[in-house]
């Protein structure tokens, strides 16, 4: 399950990935724009700048923005860098494997190997969904909502 601080991530990215090329926004304003708590925010846009995905600017004309084109920008790895691997049980991870307690042979495991199937599918998806078509998407939910 996607956590408050990954869903509050892919919100801010949205809301960066709305700026003309070369603009930043500032922490204040992205968190009033998508009603995230400020400090929670600071938390997650620092973690997403350390690994690369924003970049900053200090002063006047600082704030965050993008570090590279949405269309660059992978959903999966934005998840994973909020709220780690995408298995939904430790024992079906590739970064981040640990054999259960009370497995005996993960090898031929049922429910392990049913859950590598979720993970490569929630992969798939993830891996290959960009912020650009994360944004589009939105932006056509949004047109259909004032269309009606």
């Amino acid at each position: 399950m996607l956590t408050k601080k990954g869903k509050y991530g892919l919100k801010a990215l949205v809301d960066l990935a709305r700026l003309a090329p070369g603009q930043t926004a500032f922490v204040t304003e992205i968190a009033v724009r998508n009603n995230i708590p400020k400090k929670f925010l600071d938390t997650i846009l620092l973690e997403l700048r350390n690994t690369g995905i924003l970049k900053s600017k200090k002063g006047p004309n600082g704030g965050y923005s993008l570090s590279k084109p949405a269309d660059e920008i992978r959903i999966g790895q934005v998840i994973r860098a909020l709220d780690g691997p995408l298995a939904p049980i430790r024992c079906a991870s590739r970064t981040a494997f640990e054999a259960c307690d009370d497995c005996n042979d993960p090898e031929t495991c049922q429910v392990r190997l049913s859950m590598t199937e979720v993970r490569d599918a929630i992969a798939t998806i993830l891996d290959n969904m960009t912020l650009s078509q994360f944004v589009a998407k939105e932006t056509s939910v949004d047109l259909l909502i004032a269309g009606e």
